[in-house]
């Protein structure tokens, strides 16, 4: 079956996929959820490697296939993983709402011009669960450098932070063009994220993602200046909002630590956007 482009499709040559199984570390033990299987070139031998696997795939064709491959241990759904509820697809699949005690596993190749979004939302199931142990990702290779990005470096920014909020993430391998049939134009790299408790405490998810996106939208400009306007909306002036949590406001956004943007956001939730008058 020829890759279809709507669906950003490409598929792996077999020496990768084995090196990928084997970085899974999967064992029968474990429940797996894989996103956009595709031919089935990472399912089939995960369906032998790991105790229950359930694959989610757009592409009705290639879920058809699957499904009449009758692989062992393997369930599949039809359907965007942006638009599945996911917990209750793995709920119904597990017999019982994942959590602490219920934990899946994720591995996917990601289509790369949908791979931040389904990022997201699988960030957003994990945070909201607590069910998912691991993820480990195949994405481009420009995404997985901001993932894995250190403080101050060039490819710090949106990913980094809101991904360090619930996982930590390793670079497990870089693949070539050439991995892949047809062959993209971008190199690729597979990480592991690994779900654990945040390090900080956030009163206001929302605004500090708000806060965080516009920080880094304007990462040229010092951090007073990138916040001045969102400051301004909840009548605060940011330079002072920054020296009052310890941070010089003319240090630039990518210099911040994940517990002094934490600080940040704090003072910002607790004075409601649009307030009246700046405090003095």
């Amino acid at each position: 079956m020829r890759a279809r482009k709507r669906f950003g499709q490409h598929f792996l040559e077999r020496a990768w996929v084995n090196k990928l199984v084997a970085a899974s570390g999967f064992t029968a033990d474990d429940a797996v959820l894989e996103i956009g299987p595709g031919r089935g070139a990472i399912t089939r031998p995960l369906s032998e490697k790991a105790g229950r696997l359930l694959a989610i795939e757009v592409d009705r064709l290639l879920a058809a296939d699957l499904e009449a491959a009758a692989l062992p241990n393997l369930g599949v759904v039809t359907g965007d993983v942006l638009q599945v509820d996911l917990g209750r697809v793995v709920g119904d699949w597990l017999g019982a709402a994942p959590g602490p005690g219920n934990q899946i596993r994720l591995i996917g190749n990601l289509p790369y011009n949908l791979s931040s979004p389904i990022l997201f939302a699988l960030l957003d199931f994990a945070a909201r669960t607590h069910g998912v142990r691991d993820a480990l990702l195949m994405l481009q290779k420009e995404v997985a450098d901001r993932l894995v990005a250190r403080v101050g470096t060039r490819d710090y920014g949106v990913l980094t932070v809101l991904t360090g909020l619930h996982a930590d993430v390793t670079r497990v391998l870089s693949l070539p063009p050439g991995a892949f049939r047809p062959a993209p134009k971008v190199h690729s790299a597979v990480v592991r994220l690994t779900f654990r408790p945040s390090p900080v405490s956030i009163a206001d998810p929302e605004l500090f993602e708000a806060m965080v996106r516009t920080i880094f939208t304007q990462r040229r400009k010092t951090t007073a200046n990138a916040l001045k306007s969102f400051a301004a909306d909840r009548g605060l002036e940011a330079g002072r909002v920054l020296i009052g949590v310890g941070i010089d406001p003319q240090r630039r956004p990518e210099t911040l630590e994940l517990a002094e943007m934490a600080a940040l956001a704090g003072t910002f939730a607790a004075r409601p956007s649009n307030a009246s008058a700046p405090v003095s």
